[in-house]
């Protein structure tokens, strides 16, 4: 039982450290923040990669829903990686400010996202403990 648990309070510590960074670099020159989008990304490749494993090997249900929900984040990863691509090399001032407002809109987006994945998060956490908690029941018993 104790596995679940921890790996939700582990998703709170990644929120918490997400948040840090995130303020940090407010105070960021250009250059430290775009090192520190580059290590993100890096970092959201590698998670991308190792969910991907983990779905990979799904059968039930609940994570062929864990499916569908991971390739609408990987289709959103990809816009999001086009754009930021495309910004780069943006130079008038009109289209930095609507690169801008789009980054700003796939922000958003995303923590919508995570905030839908926190509760589903959340959600199989509590049904995990509940069988647990049912299986020990039955055990008990027999």
């Amino acid at each position: 039982m104790s596995s679940v648990t921890d790996s939700f309070a582990k998703l709170k510590e990644q929120v918490d450290e997400a948040q840090t960074k995130i303020k940090a670099a407010a105070e960021q020159s250009e250059e430290e923040l775009q090192k520190n989008v580059d290590e993100a990304r890096r970092e959201a490749d590698n998670r991308v990669a190792e969910l991907q494993t983990k779905s990979d090997d799904a059968t039930s249900d609940v994570e062929s829903h864990w499916q569908q929900m991971q390739a609408d984040w990987n289709s959103h990863i990809e816009r999001m990686k086009q754009k930021l691509d495309a910004a780069k090399t943006a130079v008038d001032a009109d289209t930095a400010e609507r690169d801008a407002l789009s980054a700003q809109s796939d922000a958003v987006d995303a923590i919508n996202f995570a905030q839908s994945a926190v509760v589903e998060a959340q959600w199989a956490t509590l049904d995990a403990l509940q069988a647990l908690k049912n299986a020990e029941r039955v055990a008990g018993s027999v």
